[in-house]
């Protein structure tokens, strides 16, 4: 009665997003994906369908799973990704199965370990991996704050100089390049290439309104913030939450209140675009101690995401 089959471009696609949207639907921060969603985020310089898998019961389509591999990763890590089960057809063995195919197909291509997730809460999930063999290995954090007031004089850096991004490659690659100085000691690193960061700033897949803003001190380059707005998530949830999306402060420059005061800036930024709240996300054990950061802004934790790992054997 089960079977798992592969997903075929051109056909496949409204499949996928149907599944995906009724198994994520109960997640109280997701929005539906769309047909342009899903083309926008095949012109990826990542995007790859060989892990993508397609579960079905007598014909029907339940369950979707994609085992990803990252050409551009060095280390034998593949990773779990939009493992989804409709909610009327679970605890039938879909789940088990997908996850089985994925880790089939990751071996298949050389890979060592899986890599997984699941929120907490999500009891059916994480006994799921847990008894497949997967350890929890870091706890991640969804942080929120309403952008009423934005905090100041909390010893923020006061002699920077700010500038938004401009879309030509000078500044792409500036970016390309912070990003991955002050990423470099993080959880799941890899450099960024140049072309993703292209993809990003020009195709926006994620959120259709961004601002990237790069700190100065001294006229050199010692940080960077990006803020973004999903107007299609507002229209949904009639939530006007912006996201701050990626932060990073050069090494030699932490601790000195520059991360405070580009926080500042992408609220500032999210706040006169309208919005009225704003959401990151954190590795609760990131080596610069960013979630401190974030708490002396006024964020709170939201959600807790779980990260998992298991040996490909």
């Amino acid at each position: 009665m089960l079977t798992i089959r592969r997903f075929v471009e051109g056909e496949d696609e409204a499949v996928w997003i149907r599944i995906l949207n009724e198994a994520y639907k109960e997640y109280e921060d997701f929005r539906p994906e769309t047909m342009e969603d899903m083309e926008l985020r095949k012109k990826s310089p990542t995007f790859d369908l060989t892990g993508m898998f397609i579960g079905e019961l007598a014909g029907t389509p339940v369950g979707i799973v994609n085992a990803f591999v990252d050409q551009n990763r060095a280390e034998k890590k593949g990773f779990l990704r939009g493992l989804g089960v409709v909610p009327a057809l679970r605890r039938r063995g879909v789940g088990r199965r997908l996850v089985e195919k994925a880790i089939e197909s990751l071996k298949e291509r050389g890979m060592e370990s899986v890599q997984g997730w699941t929120r907490q809460g999500k009891v059916a999930c994480k006994s799921l991996l847990e008894s497949m063999g997967f350890k929890l290995i870091r706890v991640f954090s969804t942080m929120r704050r309403n952008l009423k007031t934005i905090p100041y004089n909390i010893r923020e850096h006061k002699k920077l100089e700010m500038r938004a991004l401009e879309t030509n490659m000078d500044d792409i690659k500036l970016l390309t390049w912070l990003e991955n100085e002050t990423f470099t000691e993080h959880f799941n690193f890899r450099p960024t290439t140049v072309e993703e960061t292209k993809y990003w700033i020009m195709s926006k897949p994620w959120c259709d309104i961004v601002g990237f803003f790069f700190a100065y001190l001294d006229e050199q380059p010692v940080g960077y913030v990006g803020a973004g707005i999903d107007s299609k998530f507002i229209q949904h949830k009639g939530i006007k939450r912006g996201w701050i999306m990626d932060i990073g402060v050069l090494k030699p420059n932490r601790r000195t209140g520059i991360g405070t005061a580009l926080m500042q800036q992408g609220m500032e930024f999210l706040k006169s675009e309208g919005m009225t709240e704003v959401e990151l996300g954190v590795d609760d054990s990131n080596p610069t101690k960013a979630i401190g950061l974030y708490k002396k802004v006024g964020f709170q934790i939201a959600i807790k995401e779980l990260t998992y790992l298991r040996k490909i054997d």
